[in-house]
């Protein structure tokens, strides 16, 4: 399962908003130092301070599930569902790791890597399934 999340390209990230509700965004995210860290990125949205973040603050409650499907087999469908502790990471060595680590997944962050806030989840459990061909 490990190694299924750590190379996925996207996730969907759930959060739990202040009043109880589910909020899942799709993310870039990458495995970082037993966390899987996301962070806000330069790309186009009208807040760097996004809800997500807001949530995590209020809720530390978190998810990110990551899959395979495939149209033509499904003897190959997968998903992770990694449940979890988040934190908001303003700044600092762990900040700069994070990004890091997103920079070194991601070739689109070589040339501008995320100015925002880390989002880190620690993994509390792991959960799976996998078709009996995967």
């Amino acid at each position: 399962m490990r190694a299924w999340v750590a190379a996925a390209r996207v996730g969907r990230l759930a959060t739990v908003t202040a009043g109880g509700r589910p909020h899942v965004v799709p993310c870039c995210f990458a495995a970082h130092d037993g966390a899987l860290v996301s962070a806000v990125d330069a790309k186009p949205k009208s807040t760097m301070a996004l809800r997500r973040l807001d949530n995590v603050r209020a809720n530390p409650a978190a998810s990110l599930v990551v899959d395979h499907y495939d149209d033509a087999d499904w003897g190959r469908l997968w998903w992770v569902r990694v449940d979890g502790t988040a934190r908001v990471v303003e700044g600092g060595a762990e900040r700069d790791a994070a990004v890091a680590a997103l920079v070194a997944k991601y070739p689109q962050y070589r040339e501008q890597p995320p100015p925002g806030a880390v989002l880190a989840l620690d993994p509390v459990t792991w959960r799976g399934w996998a078709s009996a061909d995967g």
